[in-house]
C-alpha cells in the first residue's frame, strides 16, 4: 500500500550549458520557480545532462518525467519512446529559438587554412551524431556540394579538445559551443547557420503516462517555464550573469545569446514555423539510422501552452545611441556595447557602435548583427568592410560575397575599422 504522505517526484532533465534551454532547466531551477508552485507535496530532482540523447534514454526507461533538447533530439525522443518507451512522449512548449538556424555554426583553429565550406571536403569534422549541430553541418556541406568529409562523433567537449589539439580539422556544434571557443580565441568561425534559413530551436517533452498521472506538475512546470522566460526578457542582464554563475561560461558568451536581439528568441509559443523545422529534420535523421518512424501529430501537443497563454515581452535593443545621438529603431543595425559593469549601452549602427568602442578604450564585449544574416556576434570577431559605411559579417566567407557583389568595397581589419571611425 503506497504511503499517501510521500513526496511526488518529478525528474527533470536539462543540459544546463545548452543557452537555448535555461529557462526550463539552469535559470528555472535557479530562480526556484518550480519549487514554489508545486509546494513541500512535490519533490523535484534535476539531473544536468551534456546533450539531449541521454536524457531521451532515460525518458524511455522512465526515470526521467519532463526534459528539455534540441530539435533533432526531440525527434529522436519521440520516435523512440514510441517505438520503445513506456507510452509516448509529448512535445508540449517552446524554450527558444532561432528563426533562420544561427544556434549551430561551424568553427576551425583560428590559424587554420580552411577558410570556406568548399575547403571542408576530405576534412574531419566533429559532430555529435544526431544533434542540431550536426543536421546543420551536413546540410550545408551537402548544399554546397562539398562530399568526402568524415563526422566523428563526439560529445561536445571531447570535440572542442580535439579541434584543439587538431585531431579533428572543424567543430560543428549548438549552442554556446561556437560562441564560447570563439571568444577564448581557441577557434574561428566557419559557417554561420542562418545562411540554412532553416529554424533550429529547443523545446519540453514529457512523458505521456507522467502527465495524465500528474497534470497538475505539467500545469506547474509550463506556468514556471513562462514566468522564467518572462524574467529573462525582462531582466536579460541579470539572467545572463547568474547563467553564468550557475555553468562558469563566460557570461560575455552568455550574453550573446540571451541579452536583447540575442541570437535565441525566448518564447513558449509552438509557432508553426517550429513544426515546418521538425518536418524538413525528419528525412535526416531518417537517412542515418536514428528515426525509424514518428507520428508528429501525436507528438506535437500545443494544448496546453496555449491553455496557460504562453510568454510575452521578447527583449529588443532599444534607447538612445550616447555617442551618435539618435534612437535605436533598427534591428537588423542595433548593436551593444559592455564596457564594465552589468550595464550596456545602445547603439543604433554597426558605425556609432565602432564610435563607441573607440571611445571607451578597453570594453568586455560588442554585440553587432552580421549584414548578412544578421546573426549577433562579437564585434571583434566579425570580418568588416568598408563599403561607404562599415559593415560587419560574422564569417569571411559572407564578407568575401559582399566584396565579390561590390567591387569597390574593401576587407578592412577590426583594429582599422576602429582607427577609421574615429
Amino acid at each position: 500500500m503506497s504511503d499517501a504522505s510521500a513526496p511526488i517526484t518529478v525528474v527533470v532533465g536539462y543540459q544546463s550549458k545548452t543557452i537555448n534551454t535555461v529557462t526550463a532547466g539552469t535559470l528555472l531551477r535557479s530562480l526556484g520557480y518550480l519549487e514554489k508552485r508545486l509546494g513541500p507535496r512535490y519533490r523535484v530532482v534535476w539531473q544536468d545532462y551534456s546533450t539531449g540523447a541521454p536524457i531521451t534514454a532515460e525518458m524511455v526507461a522512465g526515470k526521467i518525467d519532463i526534459g528539455s533538447m534540441g530539435d533533432y533530439p526531440m525527434l529522436i525522443n519521440g520516435s523512440r519512446n514510441q517505438e520503445f518507451g513506456d507510452g509516448r512522449t509529448k512535445l508540449v512548449a517552446a524554450t527558444g529559438y532561432n528563426l533562420r538556424g544561427a544556434l549551430n555554426m561551424v568553427v576551425v583553429d583560428p590559424k587554420s587554412p580552411i577558410h570556406t565550406l568548399a575547403d571542408l571536403a576530405g576534412k574531419r569534422i566533429s559532430a555529435s551524431v544526431g544533434s542540431a549541430g550536426h543536421g546543420t553541418t551536413v546540410h550545408a556541406l551537402d548544399r554546397a556540394g562539398v562530399g568526402g568529409f568524415r563526422i566523428q562523433n563526439q560529445v561536445p567537449a571531447v570535440g572542442a579538445s580535439a579541434l584543439q589539439s587538431g585531431t579533428v580539422d572543424a567543430l560543428g556544434q549548438f549552442v554556446a559551443w561556437p560562441g564560447q571557443l570563439v571568444f577564448a580565441g581557441q577557434a574561428r568561425l566557419l559557417y554561420d547557420g542562418a545562411e540554412l534559413n532553416l529554424p533550429t530551436w529547443h523545446g519540453v517533452v514529457v512523458r505521456e503516462r507522467y502527465a495524465n498521472d500528474h497534470p497538475e506538475v505539467l500545469d506547474a512546470f509550463l506556468h514556471s517555464l513562462v514566468d522564467a522566460t518572462n524574467y529573462l526578457n525582462s531582466n536579460p542582464m541579470q539572467a545572463a550573469l547568474t547563467v553564468a554563475k550557475e555553468t562558469k561560461l563566460p557570461a560575455e558568451v552568455v550574453y550573446l545569446y540571451n541579452g536583447p536581439n540575442g541570437m535565441v528568441t525566448f518564447d513558449t509559443t509552438l509557432r508553426p514555423e517550429l513544426r515546418y523545422a521538425l518536418e524538413q529534420d525528419v528525412p535526416f535523421l531518417a537517412s542515418i539510422g536514428n528515426i525509424k518512424r514518428l507520428d508528429l501529430n501525436a507528438f506535437w501537443d500545443a494544448s496546453h501552452i496555449s491553455a496557460i497563454g504562453g510568454s510575452t515581452g521578447i527583449a529588443k535593443i532599444s534607447g538612445t545611441d550616447p555617442v551618435c545621438g539618435i534612437p535605436v529603431t533598427d534591428p537588423a543595425k542595433a548593436g551593444e556595447v559592455w564596457v564594465d559593469g552589468t550595464t550596456t549601452r545602445p547603439a543604433a549602427n554597426p558605425g556609432c557602435l565602432l564610435k563607441q568602442i573607440a571611445g571607451a578604450g578597453k570594453v568586455k564585449a560588442a554585440y553587432v548583427p552580421s549584414t548578412d544574416t544578421g546573426t549577433r556576434w562579437f564585434a571583434d570577431k566579425s570580418f568588416w568592410v568598408w563599403d561607404g559605411e562599415y559593415l560587419p559579417f560574422s564569417t569571411e566567407e559572407g564578407a568575401r560575397r559582399h566584396l565579390a557583389a561590390h567591387p569597390s568595397a574593401r576587407l578592412v581589419s577590426y583594429s582599422d575599422a576602429l582607427r577609421g571611425s574615429r
